[in-house]
């Protein structure tokens, strides 16, 4: 009887605290979803002729599907407290290495799974350096960033390596009900990024190791091993990144994937995921590429330059970190331990 009198003021406290977070995390969502509404309505308004049309929208979606599928797994990295600079290299060294004259001559099979292979092996050579060779995160995906886009360069000769194996080109061009593959690509890894972090016990530890490595080291979690795995799924991501850029473009090169470590960084901040860890929202990142997509159809549109473009996202870079940290200095103004001065008698006992 005691006991039960004991607990039911925790979990009182605990479903109390978890009904704030999720209203907070809908507060934040709606947010989002409103600034999306908000910026469709400004492209209708600039150019209501062809702004939302079908033929922009599958535009808009098409270019954010690469980009959109990156960004998944640099959610999974700075979820569990990493940063991988690497991406955009490993774009550009796996549309390369899989469209280079003697992988398209296996079939568009082997070069698919040329693509995959080179993206997991460069996340999974990040991430056990990082985990197991102790390599600060920022300074082992710097590396990855340069020497990926080296050997991306050596391997083209900087010649840009046109696709020839035109079974490739036909499926990822094609269309499902009027729907591009593209598209139903970047869907899928959204759910299936979902369902990891929100449904499994990987994506619960995930969390845990981004919000205090040490604390889930002493419960049991390998930490070492699911980091080394977390940059190997954003590694994976690159690499499917990879195929959706190649069949857009009918050929690799190393430039692709050029400034995609940035983008996709701003998407998961402009998400709501925090940049020390332990916080995230897959549906966020989703929102924060659409975002960043139809600012850059609207800039588009309006023949504004590059450059107007760039400082636009840096802006709404900066304004997402300085919210996150007033949002966390407001939340940890009232745990303070020593405002409350009943916890003394029970660290006393």
């Amino acid at each position: 009887m005691t006991k039960a009198l004991d607990r039911s003021p925790v979990h009182s406290g605990e479903s109390a605290g978890g009904r704030r977070r999720g209203f907070a995390l809908d507060v934040r969502m709606l947010g989002l979803a409103g600034v999306l509404v908000l910026l469709c309505l400004i492209g209708f308004i600039t150019n209501p002729d062809t702004f939302l049309t079908e033929a922009n929208i599958s535009t808009m979606l098409r270019l954010a599907a690469a980009i959109g599928v990156v960004s998944v797994g640099m959610t999974f990295v700075i979820i569990a407290g990493g940063i991988d600079l690497s991406v955009g290299s490993i774009v550009a060294l796996s549309s390369v290495w899989m469209t280079t004259l003697a992988t398209q001559s296996y079939g568009p099979f082997v070069m698919v799974l040329c693509a995959v292979l080179v993206g997991l092996g460069c996340g999974l050579v990040n991430g056990f350096l990082v985990a197991y060779g102790r390599v600060v995160p920022f300074i082992m995906t710097l590396a990855m960033m340069a020497s990926a886009r080296g050997l991306a360069e050596r391997l083209s000769g900087r010649q840009t390596q046109v696709v020839t194996e035109t079974g490739f080109t036909e499926f990822f061009r094609a269309s499902v009900l009027g729907v591009p593959v593209l598209v139903i690509m970047l869907a899928l890894a959204y759910v299936i990024g979902w369902v990891v972090l929100n449904r499994t016990t990987f994506g619960r530890r995930t969390y845990a190791i981004g919000g205090n490595a040490e604390a889930a080291r002493l419960s049991g979690i390998n930490v070492k091993l699911h980091t080394a795995l977390v940059y190997g799924i954003s590694g994976l991501c690159c690499g499917v990144a990879a195929m959706m850029v190649v069949a857009r473009t009918t050929s690799g090169a190393s430039t692709n994937g050029l400034f995609y470590e940035l983008d996709a960084i701003a998407a998961v901040v402009i998400g709501g995921t925090l940049l020390s860890g332990g916080r995230g929202s897959i549906i966020g990142t989703l929102i924060g590429v659409l975002i960043f997509t139809v600012l850059n159809s609207i800039f588009t549109q309006n023949n504004l330059d590059t450059d107007i473009q760039n400082i636009a996202k840096g802006a709404i870079i900066v304004g997402a970190v300085l919210l996150q940290h007033t949002a966390r200095r407001r939340k940890g103004k009232p745990r303070a331990p020593s405002s409350n001065p009943e916890t003394e008698p029970s660290r006393s006992q």
